[in-house]
């Protein structure tokens, strides 16, 4: 069970990085990415952060370019959010939203099975 302090810190660090995503950060591949979510560990060291992309093709490009501007990243963070010490940042590929679509097609396919 995730403390206050580490879920006032995950919606910070959501904020945040995206934030330097859309307004700091030079490289094209990363311009259209969504921060869907950070996941802080329990000691502070390390964050998760999920991202989604407009363009499913280009999630491997997308995954480089964060992780090239993983530093860049973590240094404007440590300056826009008041903690001792930054986490080591780990971008992860979020499928939720996939799953969703996913879940929501198989829906509506039923939903047109049933009215016809």
């Amino acid at each position: 069970m995730s403390s206050i302090k580490t879920e006032r810190l995950n919606h910070a660090f959501v904020e945040e990085i995206s934030y330097i995503l859309h307004n700091e950060v030079k490289d094209k591949d990363i311009k259209f990415v969504t921060i869907t979510g950070c996941d802080i560990s329990s000691d502070l060291s390390y964050a998760k952060v999920y991202f989604t992309v407009l363009d499913d093709s280009k999630k491997i490009e997308t995954l480089e370019a964060l992780n090239n501007a993983k530093g860049f990243i973590r240094t404007n963070l440590s300056q826009r959010v008041d903690i001792r010490h930054t986490p080591e940042l780990k971008f992860i590929y979020d499928n939720s939203v996939e799953y969703g679509n996913k879940i929501e097609n198989i829906i509506d396919s039923i939903h047109e099975k049933e009215n016809n």
